[in-house]
C-alpha cells in the first residue's frame, strides 16, 4: 500500500469516526447539569 493510500484511508476512517460521533453527540439528550463533554475530550478528538 503506498503512502497516498495509507493517508486515504486513514482520513476515511476519521471521518466515518467523527460522523458517528456527531450522531451521538445529536441523539443523546442534554446533561441535566448543563456541562458538555468537550472538556473530556483530548486534542485528538478522542475521550481520554
Amino acid at each position: 500500500m503506498t503512502r497516498e493510500e495509507r493517508l486515504a484511508a486513514k482520513l476515511r476512517e476519521n471521518l466515518r469516526r467523527r460522523k458517528a460521533q456527531t450522531r451521538e453527540m445529536r441523539e443523546e439528550p442534554p446533561h441535566e447539569n448543563g456541562e458538555s463533554d468537550a472538556q473530556d475530550l483530548s486534542k485528538t478528538g478522542e475521550p481520554s
